[in-house]
């Protein structure tokens, strides 16, 4: 039974949905920050840490491995690895920011951005 899980499907299938989260994540690690929806950057927020901390332990050929199953550039993957792991060494958890920007005007739909943090 279901009672009491709230879980965000974005209103689309499962294999949609994880395939536009993965590609979010990949750019939000490309770029630093991507302007979004407030329910799509809720929605990703908890897989960019879940991937940052797993590249932060301290078996690496597992962290490259687990990176490039679910980024879909060797460049993301590189730069996780290389870059983002040294940058938050020191921080247990947090690498994500939102910033509430107003509302789209075609469909008043709530945008933000979110980034990681420096």
């Amino acid at each position: 039974m279901r009672h009491q899980v709230r879980k965000n499907n974005l209103n689309m299938e499962r294999s949609r949905k994880k395939l536009m989260l993965t590609n979010m994540v990949t750019s939000l690690i490309l770029n630093d920050k991507i302007k979004t929806t407030r329910a799509r950057a809720k929605a990703l927020q908890p897989l960019v840490e879940k991937i940052i901390n797993d590249a932060k332990k301290p078996n690496k050929v597992m962290a490259i491995r687990n990176a490039s199953a679910t980024l879909h550039s060797e460049v993301a993957s590189k730069k996780l690895i290389e870059e983002l792991v040294k940058r938050y060494q020191g921080r247990p958890s947090g690498y994500t920011r939102i910033v509430k920007l107003g509302h789209r005007a075609g469909d008043a739909a709530p945008m933000v951005q979110i980034e990681l943090i420096a």
